[in-house]
């Protein structure tokens, strides 16, 4: 359960490409183009996303 905790998350690779699956990951998390950044709820949900697409996102934890 979060308590507060965000992730900055910024994509940092292309989507073009990758498998469908990564592709609708990342605009799930509402990156679909380089460098956009986003907060995100520290929920494990976010974290299997993040799992998903890590070799396209940086991620930084926040509190």
């Amino acid at each position: 359960m979060p308590d507060g905790k965000t992730l900055k998350v910024t994509q940092i690779a292309s989507a073009a490409g990758r498998k469908p699956g990564q592709r609708e990951t990342l605009i799930g998390l509402g990156l679909n183009k380089l460098r956009r950044t986003r907060e995100l709820e520290d929920t494990s949900s976010v974290r299997g996303m993040l799992r998903k697409v890590a070799h396209l996102v940086r991620v930084e934890e926040r509190s």
